[in-house]
């Protein structure tokens, strides 16, 4: 079922529980004016288009990695340019008793090739239909791990942080954000116990570091059903879940999705 519940009003999707804002920075998302029969690209990527009445978007998802600049996206041998623009994220510095998770041996890296290359699977389908751009928070907590946070493990610099980390105990329910299509479960080195759900056309959310996980690989979700527990598995310093969400295969701010993360404490 396509979307019926999105006015646009200055580049802003909104319905009556909440708002998504153009964003238009690395980490963030553009929301575009496009044709009714427009189905563009970004990067060789499909991405999400939303209709209401005489109204069409494109839902753009901006790599945390994107340089900002000038760009556009793709539809039918035509461009739709814009633009992003920079923006500064603070560090974080986080330090680990597991050296492995910071410098991992040879099975290790064979292991998280493996996993990276299903989880990248995962994160890149574009199927199935968008039932609503609408999501509630999982879990109540305070935010241990901000969004786009340039991480240092040890001292040593890698990538910027893409979730939201929020701090709960062990054994604390995790709900669903929206209803979607369980596309993806396992126990990963870095990310322990993790649960992908495709929520259509290119939108996911991911839910890592579980401690037990309480559904099945192409299980139909509800939004607010309860998927499973918070845990510490994979690299972590604690009990915490990483929300992540994706768009055209790319990790955006939770915040964007999720206004409630805003009012969490830190």
């Amino acid at each position: 079922m396509r979307l019926a519940l999105i006015v646009l009003a200055t580049l802003c999707l909104s319905t009556s529980a909440t708002a998504i804002e153009d964003s238009r920075v690395p980490g963030g998302i553009a929301i575009i004016p496009i044709e009714a029969d427009a189905r563009p690209t970004f990067n060789g990527k499909p991405v999400l288009t939303i209709n209401h009445g005489e109204q069409h978007v494109a839902v753009v998802g901006l790599a945390l990695s994107l340089e900002p600049g000038d760009y556009s996206l793709q539809n039918k041998g035509k461009q739709i340019p814009f633009q992003v623009k920079p923006k500064k994220y603070l560090e974080q510095r986080i330090y680990l008793e597991n050296k492995r998770h910071v410098t991992p041996n040879t099975l290790d890296l064979d292991r998280i090739k493996s996993e990276s290359q299903k989880q990248r699977g995962a994160l890149d389908a574009f199927d199935g239909t968008l039932d609503s751009i609408r999501m509630i928070l999982p879990v109540e907590g305070p935010i241990s791990g901000p969004f786009g946070k340039r991480r240092f493990f040890n001292d040593q610099p890698r990538r910027p942080h893409s979730g939201t980390d929020i701090a709960a105990p062990t054994g604390t329910p995790i709900k669903a954000a929206a209803q979607g299509r369980i596309s993806l479960i396992g126990d990963f080195f870095f990310n322990g116990r993790l649960v992908v759900i495709d929520h259509g056309e290119g939108l996911k959310t991911m839910y890592n570091h579980m401690d037990q996980i309480d559904v099945k690989e192409g299980q139909i979700v509800a939004q607010g059903e309860v998927i499973g527990t918070v845990g510490a598995t994979g690299r972590v310093t604690g009990a915490h879940l990483h929300l992540g969400v994706i768009l055209n295969g790319v990790s955006v701010d939770p915040a964007l999705f999720v206004p409630e993360i805003r009012a969490l404490p830190q």
